[in-house]
């Protein structure tokens, strides 16, 4: 697929910049594990809850300047699960409780391209490095599941669910997605190696379900697709808790911004100190 040689060149560019610069520059390639949640936010507004249990993990790459403040610049290439769940019953229940609504919800399998700055500071001589993210994100949305609850027992409002795999459709379903993140972390030097401890949301921009304008009939076609009124938005968010581990590849270490020294003038004029 054009996505996987993208990638792939993606990958063999970053390889190739650490490969010339890697003794010189400071360059840190790596691999991080997550786990949090995912939630929509849909127009017109619908009944909604988070899902936990989603599952991230993927290489990082950053590059490290030396000015102060300033800090990295990198590129993320992660399998990221995303996930939204509304009630399809709220307008039907009179007694508004969670436990009288019946959720469907998705599950939505990506690969997320996160476009980063760092700026950072050092603490403890340069042993723990203290870091904020910013990030334009780029998500292609590979595969999916569904699953639609109901009552197996009106009475005590036990319930079942039933579901499988959610079908693409390319007038209904947008595969690319976009948006931004944000978050921060600390990480430790150990020698030429980092371990990382993040923490990361992800502001979604593009909709999961294309709007109305563009797929104006998208009243429900199976059980897979509950939509009764395609919604005008629906941009799915992320939370992200991870831990990596980064290995660099300069051996001199990591440097850090330096003020200049002082220049003095001798009564002839020249300078000293540079």
């Amino acid at each position: 697929m054009r996505i996987i040689r993208h990638i792939r060149i993606l990958i063999l560019s970053a390889v190739s910049v650490i490969a010339v610069q890697g003794v010189v520059a400071q360059h840190t390639l790596g691999f991080i594990a997550g786990y949090g949640m995912g939630s929509g936010r849909f127009d017109p507004k619908q009944e909604t809850r988070a899902i936990w249990g989603l599952y991230s993990g993927g290489l990082t790459w950053r590059y490290y300047g030396q000015q102060r403040y300033v800090g990295g610049f990198g590129v993320d290439l992660e399998f990221q699960q995303q996930a939204f769940s509304f009630a399809t019953n709220y307008s039907q229940v009179d007694e508004k409780d969670p436990a009288n609504y019946l959720y469907y919800t998705r599950r939505i399998n990506s690969v997320v391209m996160p476009v980063v700055w760092q700026p950072h500071f050092y603490l403890l001589k340069n042993h723990v490095r203290v870091y904020l993210e910013a990030a334009a994100t780029f998500f292609y949305n590979f595969s999916s599941t569904w699953e639609q609850e109901y009552f197996l027992d009106s009475e005590t409002k036990q319930k079942g669910s039933y579901g499988g795999n959610y079908a693409f459709k390319v007038p209904r379903d947008n595969r690319w997605g976009y948006g931004l993140a944000g978050g921060g972390g600390v990480a430790f030097l150990i020698r030429r190696f980092e371990v990382n401890f993040r923490v990361r949301y992800y502001f979604g921009y593009s909709d999961i379900v294309r709007n109305r304008n563009r797929y104006y009939d998208n009243s429900s076609d199976g059980p897979e697709n509950p939509f009764y009124t395609t919604p005008m938005r629906s941009p799915l968010d992320n939370l992200t808790i991870s831990v990596g581990l980064n290995y660099r590849f300069n051996k001199e270490g990591f440097e850090t911004w330096k003020p200049r020294p002082k220049r003095e003038k001798n009564r002839e004029g020249f300078k000293f100190g540079q």
